[in-house]
């Protein structure tokens, strides 16, 4: 028999939309900046969905002041174009009409800056759908996906973690939500490979958007 969860949190990019080309221009763009030539934009995939200023550290070996000047630059080439480089993976809406018909509550946990996250989803139409939309402050002072987390749950203020589920693609989302003792569904259909998420053990894993529902 299936767990019944009241509260659906979701990832944003990887999960609802397929984001790579506008984040992986934007980080060509910044790394540009730093002198550095990316060849195969590909190799930049692993920058969806960890936190930015992370990922310039841990993969160009970026010191904290300028992995910040990093995602500074990054902001530049995304704010008006990157954005936009993105698309709804099918079955999204249908997914989200369908948990909102059973009446559960959708929440949106992203480290993508809220701001941005706030406008992907009013342009494409998925806004309606979520009753609260959490992300990372622009400042860097809310980053990891834990944190996010940890502020959907004090702003909803839900207590009961054992009625939450969390979606997304990458481990950090795995590891995030265990953190707040929540079950996590991983999707193979984003960017994170199947080596990622099964080494960190999610509750449920999904193949394809359809399977969701199979869990949930």
């Amino acid at each position: 028999m299936k767990k019944e969860y009241k509260y659906i949190f979701f990832d944003l990019d990887g999960t609802l939309t397929d984001s790579a080309i506008g984040i992986t221009n934007s980080v060509a763009y910044a790394l540009s900046q730093f002198g550095i030539e990316v060849k195969d934009k590909s190799e930049l995939n692993r920058f969806v969905g960890p936190p930015l200023e992370e990922s310039f550290r841990v993969f160009y070996g970026f010191s904290e002041e300028d992995a910040l000047r990093g995602v500074d630059e990054y902001r530049v080439y995304y704010r008006d174009r990157g954005i936009f480089e993105n698309a709804v993976y099918p079955g999204v809406p249908e997914l989200l009409t369908n948990l909102r018909a059973r009446g559960k509550k959708l929440i949106l946990a992203t480290s993508k800056p809220e701001f941005y996250a706030k406008q992907i989803l009013e342009h494409f139409g998925l806004a309606e759908y979520f009753d609260f939309v959490a992300g990372a402050t622009m400042d860097s002072s809310r980053l990891k996906k834990a944190d996010v987390i940890a502020y959907a749950l004090a702003e909803c203020g839900i207590t009961d973690t054992s009625e939450c589920i969390m979606i997304g693609d990458r481990d950090h989302d795995i590891k995030g939500s265990r953190v707040h003792n929540i079950d996590c569904l991983a999707v193979l259909y984003g960017y994170g490979s199947l080596e990622e998420i099964t080494s960190s053990s999610p509750a449920y894993v999904a193949e394809t958007v359809e399977d969701i529902l199979k869990s949930i």
